[in-house]
C-alpha cells in the first residue's frame, strides 16, 4: 500500500511539473497556443501566456530534485496579464490584450482568398512584454467548401470513459491516468470516423469537442484523440478553472457547454448541426434547449446512456418528444452502434462507416 502510494505522488509531481520541462529550466515568458478554428472569413485562436522563474541550477533529467524545484516553479509562475499578442494569418492581422488570468483571445478578419487544398493553416503569433519578445505558431481549422454539417461532441463519458457520478474516480482518471490507459467507449472511434466523412466518406466535417475540464489537461486530450485515431485534430473546448490560494476550486461554468454550442451555431450560420453527449450530467436539458432556441438547425441528438435509472430515461424520452417537431431526433442509446445504426438510417454516414463501427465494437 505504501509503495502504491508513494508511486501515485510521485506520479501526480510529475503530472503537475509537466508543463514546466519545456523550458529546460531557464524561466521567462512562455505562450501556450491551442488549435484554432474559423470560416474562410474570420478565424479565432486562444492561448496563454505565462512567467515562471528559472531554477537557477543544472540537474539530471528526470531526477527527483528537478521535480522538486519544478514544483516550486509551477506554484510560484503566474499568468501575465496586459500583454500584446499580435496574430497574423496571411495578410490579415489583429491586436489582443491578455487577461488577468494571462488568457488571450484572438479574432481575425480574415480578408484574403484561402487556399482551398488544405484543411489546416498556419497562425504566426508573437507576444511582447516588458523584458521579452517571442514568437510562435500555432494551426487554425478552416472547414473545406463541401461540409455539409457540424459535429459538437462532449467528452467525458461521451467519448471516454471517467465516471462522472463517482468523483474520485473521475478526478483520477482525468489527472491521473496516462492518455493511452484511459478508456474510450467501443466503437466511438469508428463513429467518430463515419460522422468526420459522411456517406461520401470524404466529406472531412469539422468535429468540435467541449468539456468542463480545465485547459492543464488539453495535451493529455490531444494524445488521447490521436492514440485512438479519433477525428479531427481535435479542435477542443475547455475552460479555465481559475483556482487560486484565495479560491481553491473551480469556477463554476454552468453555461460553458451551452454557449460553445451557441457560439458555434452562430459561426457556421448556413450548416445544420449534431449534438452528442451523455445521460449522467445535464447533456440532454442544454442540447434540448439549444434546439428550442434553433429550431431546424440540429438534425439528431445523441446522449450516451451511462446509467441505469428509469426515471432519467423517462425524462429523456421527454425531452426527445418536446423536439420532436423540430425535426430533431432525440436518440438515448446504450452503445456507439446504435447510435451509428440511426447516423446510417437518415443519411448521416455511410454503410462503410456503419460496418466500422460494428467491427470495432
Amino acid at each position: 500500500m505504501i509503495a502504491k502510494l508513494l508511486h501515485f505522488m510521485k506520479k501526480l509531481v510529475r503530472l503537475f511539473t509537466r508543463p514546466m520541462k519545456s523550458d529546460k529550466g531557464r524561466g521567462g515568458v512562455i505562450v501556450q497556443t491551442y488549435r484554432g478554428y474559423g470560416t474562410h472569413k474570420e478565424a479565432f485562436v486562444m492561448g496563454r501566456v505565462f512567467r515562471q522563474p528559472g531554477a537557477g541550477i543544472r540537474w539530471k533529467e528526470g531526477g527527483t530534485s528537478q521535480d522538486l524545484i519544478d514544483v516550486l516553479r509551477r506554484v510560484i509562475r503566474h499568468g501575465v496579464r496586459d500583454v500584446w499578442v499580435v496574430m497574423r494569418m496571411g495578410d490579415a492581422q489583429t491586436t489582443v490584450k491578455t487577461d488577468r488570468d494571462g488568457y488571450f483571445f484572438a479574432h481575425i478578419d480574415i480578408n484574403h482568398s484561402l487556399p482551398t487544398d488544405r484543411l489546416w493553416h498556419t497562425a504566426s503569433l508573437e507576444v511582447t512584454s516588458e523584458k521579452d519578445a517571442i514568437s510562435t505558431d500555432t494551426q487554425v481549422y478552416i472547414p473545406p467548401a463541401n461540409t455539409d454539417l457540424i459535429v459538437i461532441s462532449d467528452i467525458d463519458d461521451t467519448v471516454m470513459y471517467t465516471g462522472v457520478a463517482n468523483k474520485l474516480k473521475m478526478l483520477y482518471r482525468l489527472f491521473m491516468e496516462k492518455a493511452h490507459r484511459r478508456t474510450a467507449f467501443p466503437g466511438v472511434a469508428a463513429f467518430y470516423r463515419a460522422l468526420y466523412g459522411g456517406v461520401e466518406g470524404n466529406r472531412k466535417r469539422p468535429m468540435l469537442y467541449v468539456s468542463r475540464g480545465p485547459w492543464c489537461i488539453y495535451d493529455m486530450l490531444d494524445m488521447f484523440f490521436n492514440l485512438n485515431r479519433i477525428p479531427a485534430g481535435p479542435i477542443l473546448f475547455l475552460r479555465e478553472w481559475g483556482i487560486r490560494l484565495s479560491r481553491p476550486w473551480p469556477r463554476k461554468a454552468e453555461d460553458h457547454k451551452a454557449d460553445v454550442i451557441r457560439d458555434m451555431l452562430a459561426l457556421y450560420v448556413d450548416l445544420p448541426f449534431i449534438l452528442i453527449g451523455d445521460s449522467g450530467q445535464h447533456d440532454p436539458e442544454v442540447y434540448t434547449q439549444i434546439v428550442k432556441e434553433n429550431p431546424e438547425r440540429v438534425l439528431a441528438i445523441y446522449i450516451r446512456k451511462v446509467d441505469n435509472d428509469p426515471e432519467r430515461d423517462i425524462a429523456i424520452e421527454k425531452l426527445a418528444n418536446e423536439v420532436s417537431h423540430t425535426g430533431c431526433r432525440l436518440v438515448l442509446a446504450s452503445t456507439s452502434l446504435d447510435m451509428a445504426e440511426h447516423a446510417k438510417t437518415h443519411g448521416f454516414i455511410s454503410e462503410e462507416g456503419l460496418e466500422a463501427v460494428r467491427d470495432e465494437q
